[in-house]
Parts: C-alpha cells; structure tokens; sequence
C-alpha cells in the first residue's frame, strides 16, 4: 500500500488519506527508473510560492495542474488533467520515501492552497530533499532526491519510479 497525499484541505490544515495507489508504467522505451535530474535547474525563491501560512509550497504547470510541496509532511503531489495519466487519474503524490502513486479523486484536491503562480519552466522549486521542475518540453517533474522516486507528468506519458 502507497500513501498518498490527498490533500483535503479545509480550515488551513491539510490531512492524509492512504490508499492503494493506482501505479503507473513508464511510456514505452523507458528506463523505468530513470527520472530526469531535475537538480540541474537553478533553483527559484520559493517565496512566491508560499500558501497555507508557510505550511506548503504550490505552482502552477502549463497544462493546468495544481503541485505541492507539504513542508510538515514531506509529502509532494500534483492534482487536476494529468496528461497520459494510468486509469485516467487526476492525482499523483507521494510522502517520504515512498514511490509516489496515481489516483482519482472527485474533487481537486490541491484547490484550497489559493491561486497559485506558475513555475517557469527549466527553474526548480525545493524544500529539503524534494524538488519539482517544469522541463524545457513542458513535462512536469518532482523527485525525492534520498530516495530517488519520484514523476512525469507529460503528453507524452505520465509515471512514477
């Protein structure tokens, strides 16, 4: 079983619910555990990105996601139309460790973090070892560096690793 942050956001405080995780394949081709490096982006001065009273960090994607980086959960996700996403889901995270999984919510998860300022693409947002980029192709990327899994979110194919 995966945990997944499904972020319910109500009153300021965001909750975790865990669930099996519909688990993604790669696209075809792909080296499953091979997730871009998204350190190689200059890093962005999270300030602008900051919600919920510090507690996270939120951007926008060019394909009209929602991300977020919980700063007190070290959980990190994306919710709305993910492209090429597995079972159709509209929601991929994960906390810790852990790989991340997809999942299907009725409502968008992500959406009580406000309005959120799109993250130029080839900059990197991070707290601690967790760090998201928009890629020079528009894909959506967010790895744990300590344990190396992390997602695509792309046309192209969305997965996790």
């Amino acid at each position: 079983m995966l945990t997944v942050l499904a972020g319910a956001v109500g009153a300021g405080a965001l909750s975790l619910l865990t669930s099996a995780a519909l688990l993604a394949t790669p696209p075809a081709g792909a080296d499953e555990a091979a997730l871009p490096n998204v350190n190689v982006y200059p890093p962005i001065s999270p300030v602008d990105f900051t919600t919920l009273d510090g507690a996270m960090y939120a951007f926008g994607t060019p394909d009209g996601l929602t991300c977020v980086i919980d700063k007190s959960r070290n959980g990190y996700g994306c919710s709305g139309p993910i492209p090429a996403a597995p079972e159709g889901a509209n929601l991929v995270s994960g906390v810790g460790a852990e790989e991340p999984g997809f999942a299907n919510s009725a409502a968008p998860l992500y959406a009580g973090t406000g309005p959120v300022k799109q993250l130029p693409p080839q900059m990197r947002l991070s707290y601690r070892n967790v760090s998201c980029a928009i890629d020079a192709g528009g894909a959506t990327v967010c790895v744990n560096t300590s344990s190396q899994h992390g997602f695509v979110l792309s046309p192209a194919g969305s997965f996790t690793a």
